[in-house]
Order: structure tokens, then C-alpha cells, then sequence
């Protein structure tokens, strides 16, 4: 398995129908943070561009975009852009409890 660092970028004018299907979002994540493929997540501050982080454990990037395909905010168009690079940790670990 690889560590693979996603980043979401929203537009500003999505925040409506971002707020519409949240649950279902959340929903998708807390299946994927339970099933200990998710290993963080989260929005940038208030300051920030719209938009959040996320950790991933997968086999491959491929994979992981088909995953990342049906999160409810890709199905509906409010991801603007999604970067997705695997991530080589040097220092540090991600601990995941059992």
C-alpha cells in the first residue's frame, strides 16, 4: 500500500450545494476513514481557499481516483479541482489503531 496526499479545491460559488449533500459526503468518508483507507481528513481555515485535505492509504493512484470518483461532491460537480500525488514519508508516521 501507498500514502497518497489529496487536495480539494471548491468554487466559491458551490458552498450551497456543498452544504445540500455534506451528509452525503461525510457518510462516504466515514466509510473509507472506518475501513482504515482514509487516514485524515479535513477543511482549510475560514481564510483559506475553499477547499480540504486528504490522506489516503491505496494500492495505486488509479485506484484511489475511482474511489475518489464516487464521493457525492465529485458525482455532483463541486470539486473545481482535484489533486491527487502519492506522498512518501520521510519523517514520521501515520499511526492507524486497530
Amino acid at each position: 500500500m501507498a500514502t497518497f496526499a489529496v487536495t480539494y479545491h471548491y468554487g466559491a460559488d458551490t458552498a450551497p450545494a456543498r452544504d445540500q449533500r455534506r451528509p452525503e459526503h461525510v457518510e462516504f468518508l466515514k466509510r473509507h476513514f472506518d475501513g482504515k483507507r482514509l487516514l485524515l481528513s479535513g477543511p482549510f481555515g475560514a481564510d483559506e481557499q475553499p477547499g480540504a485535505e486528504l490522506i489516503w492509504d491505496a494500492s495505486t493512484k488509479a485506484e484511489l481516483e475511482s474511489v475518489l470518483d464516487q464521493d457525492p461532491f465529485s458525482v455532483n460537480g463541486l470539486i473545481a479541482e482535484r489533486d491527487v500525488r502519492q506522498w512518501n514519508i520521510f519523517f514520521g508516521a501515520i499511526v492507524v489503531s486497530e
